[in-house]
């Protein structure tokens, strides 16, 4: 088996919601979204630099409580650029972890988690 890549499903209650914290202040854009009718649940796509999520009103699709890691470079700058938007709801440190990254870890109005890493370099340990 050779995969290509994962994309984790994420539970929201609440389009607006979901929009201001993930495309204007995580800074995501919307690849797509599907809804059967007029008035019905909402299943979109969102991606950032690499990253692509699904996130759905479905209740039948996945719970809401999860997390989801990520690798990735730059991440100094990107908690500097959400930190600087001043979201009401949240303001994520930068941290050091015990298994040696920076981390900043997000929450999201649904009880989701985004924890973005970047490994420390040799002087940063």
């Amino acid at each position: 088996m050779k995969c290509n890549r994962a994309i984790p499903v994420l539970r929201i209650f609440d389009y607006d919601k979901a929009i201001e914290f993930y495309v204007d202040w995580l800074g995501f854009k919307i690849d797509w979204k599907h809804t059967f009718e007029e008035n019905a649940p909402v299943y979109m796509q969102i991606s950032l630099n690499g990253i692509e999520l699904h996130l759905t009103q479905h209740h039948g699709d996945c719970s809401p409580g999860a997390s989801v890691f990520v690798d990735c470079t730059g991440l100094k700058e990107f908690h500097k650029s959400i930190i600087d938007k001043k979201y009401k709801y949240n303001r994520p440190g930068l941290e050091k972890t015990f298994y040696g990254t920076w981390a900043v870890t997000v929450n999201d109005p649904f009880y989701n988690k985004i924890i973005f890493n970047q490994t420390l370099t040799e002087a940063e340990k």
